[in-house]
């Protein structure tokens, strides 16, 4: 359909989400056209505030709003276990089980050679900068694919002589160089987080 040049740089716009074709695209630039003023308004400062008043935390690389995430300032949290995740996102899969009270710690991807991403562009340096004589167990909680294995295995090969490094277990153990943590909540987290 011919839509007036604003109406389609929006849909167009809504395409770019990820998994948002044209026919949706389209149902969302709709649906805000019906809203009332006040609740576009709405919409529009969440997403002017998306970056600049969202950041980084400081220690682990989670969301926040501030210096700290809300993980890294609960002073309830075990910070002896450090659980390593690609993205925020596995963090909010793992919180909503309501099962972890350790801490985490944000690679921001994986290892892939092809696309060129190299363990120095990612989250490495400051989780090693964070294993210390009180750091009982790192969790190494990558996705089961070949990145997502070949970046445990380099932090494992970084960390082995410096603390107990446990991985979740995925069906069957491809071998016997890690432990695998009973934590089958976090497993279950994982496997319904996409």
């Amino acid at each position: 359909m011919n839509y007036p040049k604003k109406f389609n740089d929006l849909i167009q716009a809504f395409q770019k989400l990820p998994g948002v074709g044209a026919k949706t695209a389209e149902r969302y630039a709709y649906t805000m056209l019906d809203w009332d003023p006040e609740t576009l308004n709405d919409f529009l400062d969440a997403m002017n505030h998306m970056k600049t008043g969202i950041q980084r935390c400081k220690i682990c690389g989670n969301l926040s709003s501030g210096e700290k995430c809300s993980i890294c300032a609960d002073p309830n949290r075990n910070r002896n276990m450090i659980c390593v995740v690609e993205s925020p996102k596995d963090i909010a899969a793992i919180e909503s089980m309501q099962e972890y009270n350790g801490v985490y710690h944000v690679l921001n991807g994986t290892i892939n050679m092809k696309k060129g991403i190299l363990p120095d562009q990612l989250n490495i340096q400051s989780l090693l900068d964070r294993i210390n004589e009180e750091t009982q167990e790192v969790i190494l909680a990558t996705d089961p694919t070949m990145d997502g294995e070949t970046t445990a295995l380099y932090i494992e090969k970084l960390l082995k002589d410096k603390v107990k490094i446990t991985r979740l277990a995925y069906g069957i153990p491809i071998g016997g160089h890690l432990d695998y943590t009973d934590s089958l909540t976090l497993l279950r987290a994982f496997q319904g987080r996409k």
